[in-house]
């Protein structure tokens, strides 16, 4: 059997097909699965909760500890609490998205968050995927699979916008979702602390062609590859 359960890590922006792709290769294969973008929209829920000023970088950093954050990790029901409270649905209204960048930026945040993804990639007994923008590069640099999708933003828009329709009462527009997620990409990858980038080991897929059935299959077939090439025990 393998020395030790695969870590997986998936990174790129919003509207690749990551989420969908990074919860089916887990089902699949048996594995945990985690989503670290919704555990930095939990936090931010929470200082927009609280009444913290979110574009107050000492602010945030000064409560960044506080809320208790616990994800569920089962790809078929994967859950998001914040003190015992489901914020499946409220992390994804359009006014944590708008402030997600801005938290997220924040060194305290990031340092905390990568704490608590780190523990749960370890204590994952079957491996696990891991889905996010700084997973091959920050959070788990060692992760035996980095993957990094990427896909044009006109696909990108599309797709999200199909996923906001079915989740977000109000959700934008086509026009308004591509905008905001170039303006997302922007701040993502210009920020100081753990910016979006692809890992200098990760195998890169555009998607903008491909199904979702193509990209999954895709990479079950690396990760199953480098289960392959792990030493045995």
């Amino acid at each position: 059997m393998s020395a030790h359960p695969v870590i997986v890590a998936i990174d790129g922006p919003s509207g690749t097909g990551k989420s969908s792709t990074s919860k089916a290769v887990a089902a699949r294969l048996g594995m945990g699965y985690l989503d670290t973008g919704a555990q930095y929209r939990a936090i931010t829920w929470w200082m927009l909760s609280n009444g913290v000023d979110v574009n107050d970088p000492a602010a945030v950093a000064a409560v960044a500890g506080k809320p208790e954050i616990v994800s569920g990790t089962d790809p078929l029901a994967p859950t998001i609490t914040v003190d015992g409270t489901d914020v499946a649905g409220p992390i994804r209204t359009a006014e944590v998205t708008g402030a997600v960048s801005a938290v997220s930026a924040v060194p305290a945040v990031r340092t905390r968050i990568t704490e608590l993804q780190r523990g749960i990639a370890a204590g994952a007994p079957a491996g696990i995927v891991v889905e996010g923008r700084d997973i091959g590069t920050t959070v788990l640099p060692g992760a035996d699979v980095k993957i990094f999708l990427t896909a044009d933003p006109e696909a990108r828009a599309a797709r999200r916008s199909g996923e906001l329709r079915g989740t977000a009462p109000g959700a934008p527009d086509l026009a308004a979702t591509r905008e905001a997620l170039i303006k997302r990409d922007a701040a993502d990858s210009g920020r100081t602390t753990s910016p979006l980038a692809k890992a200098d080991d990760a195998t890169e897929l555009d998607t903008t062609e491909l199904t979702l059935e193509q990209v999954i299959s895709w990479v079950i077939g690396v990760v199953e590859d480098a289960g392959r090439k792990q030493p045995r025990s």
